[in-house]
């Protein structure tokens, strides 16, 4: 796998998350107010990796937690704020 690979890899996956996290606002707060943050976007992350695996080399996708770190990154770590149990 080259840089290159790696780099479009995380590019995409951020993307990806960043669209989640756009259009699942409210969902995601929800999620992490009620501790069922997965199981709220449970069709949207499904959808989300289905979409990242199928732009990517399947050897990035089965070596690499690329799409998983976006997912903490983009759509779970700006929303720290928001009251939970769970932080």
């Amino acid at each position: 796998m080259t840089d290159e690979e790696r780099m479009k890899a995380m590019r995409l996956a951020r993307a990806i998350a960043s669209d989640i996290s756009l259009y699942n606002e409210q969902k995601i707060i929800k999620g992490i107010e009620q501790d069922n943050l997965f199981e709220a976007l449970k069709d949207e992350i499904e959808e989300g990796r289905g979409l990242f695996k199928s732009r990517v080399s399947a050897e990035v996708f089965s070596k690499t937690n690329f799409f998983d770190r976006a997912i903490n990154d983009v759509v779970i770590r700006p929303k720290g704020h928001v009251k939970s149990k769970i932080w």
